[in-house]
């Protein structure tokens, strides 16, 4: 019988933790969720960083939108640098792969 209670009182002590954990990761994912809200804010002033987007003052807005006039009616060209910016991040990335697998042999020695 004291085994039994024993294990009741683990299961209510385990309950009572993960439901800790589910209101603090709950806590998190709302902090998370406000975040860009809040670096908005703070990069444009005011409290709505939103609003400043909508006027059109965000540097990759001017930026896009000056790239897609440029390649307007250029579909050739425009492929052409999709793929030479895709080989690109490849080779890139196998890049930092055999440069990690260097690292690593080297830290083995």
């Amino acid at each position: 019988m004291s085994r039994l209670a024993d294990l009741e009182q683990r299961r209510r002590a385990l309950l009572a933790r993960s439901e800790a954990q589910r209101v603090e990761i709950a806590w998190r994912v709302t902090q998370l969720r406000q975040l860009p809200r809040r670096w908005l804010g703070a990069r444009f002033g005011g409290k709505s960083g939103a609003a400043a987007l909508r006027r059109g003052r965000h540097p990759l807005a001017w930026l896009a939108a000056v790239a897609g006039l440029m390649l307007l009616g250029r579909t050739r060209e425009l492929l052409t640098i999709l793929v030479w910016a895709r080989s690109a991040l490849a080779l890139f990335s196998r890049a930092t792969q055999i440069l990690s697998l260097f690292g690593a042999l080297r830290r083995t020695r």
